[in-house]
């Protein structure tokens, strides 16, 4: 392929697409009550649950190194790769985009990093979009571009059953996450400018589960459409997601996606999580 496609572990792709498309995946770091270990590789979902259901919790996420990152865009580049694209999880949110840059820049031009603005598959369907435009021949400008054209066609929606592991990591606004608990009512989160902001508030989980299906269709608005679901811990919440989603969107909609997430975003927003994501088509 002329141009390699670089991701990391908190797109939460399958696994078959990932070898499909050829894919490269960078791990973050996770420390889970003093255990450290690489998402997906040592570290997996179960251990996030099991490590949040105790009654003592000190977890804690890190950025690959840029060094990490400058070993893989070598490999690639030395491999046959003409080029590589890096494709990565929203920059407020994470330290990552910055370590892949630091990478790029010591590398050299061949290496073009892109803010995903989300994460999940609010960063995996830009992945995809790379990933495809490379396989059809495009040089690194124009997988460049597909990756960001895909950003601005994604929205990613998402239900926790408490903000306080976002408080917790300093990944929501305390005062937010303070009312959230006072008021005792469940939030619909979502990242319109690659930071987490409470869209809605609803009084249960299964208004929220419901908020999140028509928010949904409301994104993918007349287009043709992606879907991919996330939880944690709650499959079936996914299977209640993507059974309304498959009604409501009809026959717009093309590829479903259902993964658990991992345990980096486990780690930040805790058992019970339920995610849509929606990927616009080009027309």
């Amino acid at each position: 392929m002329p141009v390699a496609v670089v991701t990391d572990s908190t797109a939460y792709l399958p696994p078959e697409s990932v070898r499909a498309h050829r894919l490269t995946v960078v791990p973050l770091t996770v420390v889970l009550n003093g255990v450290e270990g690489l998402e997906g590789v040592e570290v997996f979902p179960e251990d996030a649950v099991r490590a949040l259901g105790g009654r003592r919790v000190a977890t804690s996420t890190s950025r690959p190194a840029p060094e990490q990152f400058a070993q893989v865009y070598r490999a690639l580049l030395a491999g046959g790769a003409d080029a590589v694209v890096s494709v990565h999880l929203s920059a407020e949110l994470s330290g990552t985009v910055e370590a892949a840059r630091l990478a790029a820049a010591e590398v050299g031009d061949r290496v073009s990093v892109v803010d995903s603005r989300s994460t999940g598959m609010g960063l995996g369907f830009p992945v995809l979009a790379a990933a495809a435009a490379a396989a059809d021949g495009a040089d690194l400008p124009g997988v460049r571009q597909a990756a960001v054209d895909a950003v601005a066609r994604t929205t990613i929606f998402f239900y926790v059953d408490t903000l306080e592991f976002l408080r917790r990591g300093g990944r929501i606004n305390a005062a937010e996450a303070l009312l959230g608990t006072a008021l005792s009512v469940k939030p619909i989160l979502h990242m319109p400018d690659g930071a987490i902001v409470v869209r809605d508030k609803v009084r249960t989980a299964g208004r929220g589960l419901a908020r999140l299906v028509d928010l949904a269709v409301e994104a993918a608005g007349d287009a043709e459409a992606d879907l991919a679901v996330h939880h944690l811990d709650a499959p079936q919440r996914a299977e209640q997601l993507v059974t309304a989603l498959t009604e409501r969107l009809g026959d717009r909609l093309h590829d479903t996606y259902v993964t658990e997430a991992g345990a980096v975003v486990a780690a930040h927003a805790g058992p019970g999580l339920a995610c849509v994501v929606i990927h616009r088509r080009p027309a």
